[in-house]
């Protein structure tokens, strides 16, 4: 469920995949995940009913957290931490003003503001308790104070606490006492544990992570148990699970309490669909791009796994919860247009949504998108999207156009529609650069898939000159839902951490304990679940850093019983890995390295094969089976407009190829494919763009 659209796929795991896209429906959400899964049951000519009560499992990616905290649309909370450390939330550990930013903003000194803080200060309490670092009870806690404090927060009517205590990672006993405590007196109060949802060391960011939890939480049990009600009244027997940002699932009904997990679960979906189309065309390192209606997202699958972050930043706060690395820009089909102060067109971050939309179409939006754009340009036809049932109004996006960019910019409106484009294309090919070298690696190593309902019109352009050896556009029974086709695809995901800052490398009885301990808890979290697993694998890894250096890489564990060779392994991975980021040479283990985090990470097979089915094949490479007609498009503003073929993905088969220009129209987006590119379908129904020479020029 995005900001713009949402999409559905269902499978029956035997190669028959239908799929479904619907405009989403704010504030009430849940009305577009129903129309979707109608339009699926319509697909496949059966009622809902029957679709519900024949399905093993759904699996749900939502907007809902995530849109929460950016918005500001959040639960009332209230902070229950040690005496004398609740301002840690509002020092912000003196990186404030520039957690989140761009290295051109941190430059900016004069511009750069703290945040609003999560919380006021009258809502930040304090109770008389201390744990040192080993984990020892130095001060009892005050069980009449807490009471004192937490029938304060009641009485001002917060939705839930957060509570988040010195050391609670290294002994919980306090954290959970205090919960204890609350529940006598409001039982059913949303209470998190900062040694449950974010066990790792730095007050900090512990604590930030554990409020915004507590304010997201309350809100997604909200969205979440009525349309678990509806689906079972429907006719659902199986569970409803809710992606992660680590790109697995969990259960709607113990989502709530991990809610700060599920905040990147859209954006992961597109990247575990790449991980398993890889799988099937033997792609091991891929670039996985998706431009939505609101944004553009990149991941990086490297020897076939996502690439892992440890955290990510939301509104300038840092959430400790693993997350597949995903970058993102405001630069998807509905980014609106404009001309700055300065005389600059811009392109984004401010998004038309679902609603209004674009002005093309007819909602009451009357400033220009790139879809505007490319409806002027003749990339989109009038005939609209979803098969015709979201026509294009040509003459709205015109106007939208000429009054807002052509006009004060001095251009026509072609000249400005092709200036979109082209920015846009710009935009999203800078970020993919810095997405792929930032993390140590050469985009000519990397295979780049092109999917959401804009991607496939600007991959070709955005990936010009990366120097990719191709560029797949998942079509087939997916085409723009692939997102939610990885949702399909994904497993259950669980990950257990603990903090235990030492000199590395440590006794390798210390990993044996810490990491039993941790698989051990994953195992119960697991069966907690109540999903059948067909198989359950362990990932293991370690955060180290050299000695005085203030960030941490995550670095692969083995999984085998550990030795005294064990911890010189470790080392040596981290400083791969240290020095293919950073240049060879960079490191220095005379410098001391210290483990901060031990990590485990649990993926959980439900045992549903969710592969992509392979197409018929042509007869012959000629395309002109699926010639639908043909149309004048701009795809260059230095060719102009070009009488374009137009084929229709519906009667292409393996085999074919084409030669651009060229258009190719799917119900939900379409492919370009400019001068200079070969398109070929390949046998799962995926166009593979090849730039004419291997290299594009």
């Amino acid at each position: 469920m995005g900001g713009t659209f949402t999409d559905a796929v269902a499978s029956d795991g035997a190669g028959r995949i239908v799929s479904a896209k619907t405009p989403t429906t704010p504030p009430n959400r849940e009305v577009g995940v129903m129309r979707a899964i109608e339009d699926l049951a319509a697909e496949l000519g059966i009622d809902v009913g029957e679709l519900l009560a024949q399905t093993d499992y759904i699996a749900h990616g939502t907007t809902a957290s995530i849109n929460a905290l950016v918005q500001g649309e959040v639960a009332d909370v209230g902070l229950i931490a040690t005496k004398g450390h609740r301002d840690a939330i509002y020092i912000m550990n003196a990186e404030g003003r520039t957690l989140g930013r761009s290295a051109h903003e941190i430059q900016d000194t004069l511009r750069q503001r703290k945040p609003a803080p999560l919380i006021p200060k009258y809502r930040a309490l304090e109770v008389t308790e201390r744990i040192d670092y080993a984990g020892d009870v130095l001060v009892p806690l005050d069980e009449d104070e807490v009471r004192r404090v937490a029938q304060f927060l009641v009485d001002q009517g917060v939705e839930a606490i957060a509570v988040c205590l010195l050391w609670s990672f290294k002994n919980p006993a306090h954290e959970q006492r205090v919960r204890e405590l609350v529940h006598e007196i409001a039982p059913h109060l949303y209470v998190t544990l900062s040694c449950e949802v974010s066990p790792r060391i730095r007050e900090f960011a512990r604590t930030s992570t554990t409020i915004m939890n507590a304010q997201v939480g309350p809100r997604l049990r909200t969205y979440l148990l009525p349309l678990r009600k509806q689906l079972e009244e429907g006719g659902l027997k199986g569970p409803l699970l809710v992606m992660q940002s680590e790109g697995g699932t969990i259960t709607a009904d113990r989502a709530p309490e991990h809610a700060i997990t599920t905040i990147g679960s859209v954006l992961s979906g597109g990247v575990i669909g790449g991980m398993r189309l890889a799988g099937q065309l033997g792609h091991r390192d891929v670039i996985t791009t998706d431009v939505g209606g609101t944004t553009f997202l990149a991941g990086l699958i490297v020897d076939g796994e996502p690439v892992m972050a440890p955290g990510s930043i939301v509104n300038q706060f840092p959430i400790n919860a693993a997350t597949i690395r995903v970058h993102t820009i405001g630069s998807g089909g509905g980014a609106l247009a404009s001309v700055d102060a300065g005389g600059n067109l811009r392109l984004g971050p401010r998004s038309a949504e679902a609603v209004p939309g674009p002005a093309c179409y007819g909602n009451g939006g009357t400033r220009p998108t790139n879809t505007d754009a490319n409806l002027v340009l003749g990339i989109l036809s009038e005939r609209g999207l979803l098969g015709g049932r979201k026509p294009l109004r040509m003459d709205l996006a015109r106007e939208a156009i000429r009054e807002h960019v052509a006009e004060p910019l001095g251009l026509t409106v072609e000249e400005a529609a092709i200036a979109i484009h082209e920015v846009q294309n710009a935009q999203a090919g800078d970020l993919l650069r810095r997405a792929v070298v930032q993390a140590g690696y050469d985009p000519r190593d990397f295979v780049v898939y092109a999917f959401g309902g804009a991607g496939p019109a600007h991959c070709a352009g955005y990936c010009q000159d990366l120097g990719v050896r191709e560029v797949v556009v998942p079509l087939g029974p997916v085409a723009s839902a692939f997102s939610a086709y990885g949702l399909a695809a994904s497993d259950v995901a669980l990950s257990a951490e603990l903090s235990d800052p030492s000199s590395f490398p440590v006794d390798h009885a210390v990993l044996e304990s810490h990491y039993d301990r941790l698989e051990a808890d994953l195992r119960r979290a697991l069966d907690r679940q109540k999903v059948e697993f067909h198989d359950v694998k362990l990932y293991r890894e370690v955060d180290l850093r050299y000695s005085m250096q203030v960030t941490e890489l995550a670095t692969a564990v083995p999984d085998t019983r550990f030795t005294e060779r064990t911890g010189d392994e470790i080392l040596e991975r981290f400083e791969q890995q240290y020095e293919r980021i950073n240049g060879s040479g960079a490191g220095y283990r005379e410098a001391g390295v210290q483990a901060i985090t031990y990590r485990v990470r649990a993926k959980a097979g439900l045992g549903f094969p969710v592969a992509l089915p392979e197409v018929e094949q042509a007869a012959s490479a000629d395309p002109s089976p699926a010639l639908a007609g043909e149309r004048r498009v701009c795809l260059d503003s230095r060719r102009g407009f070009v009488t374009t073929p137009v084929y229709d993905y519906a009667r292409l088969r393996a085999g074919h190829v084409l030669e651009g220009p060229a258009i190719v129209e799917v119900p939900a987006t379409v492919v370009v494919v400019p001068d200079g590119v070969t398109g070929r379908v390949d046998h799962l129904g995926n166009l593979v763009l090849r730039y004419q020479g291997g290299q594009p020029s």
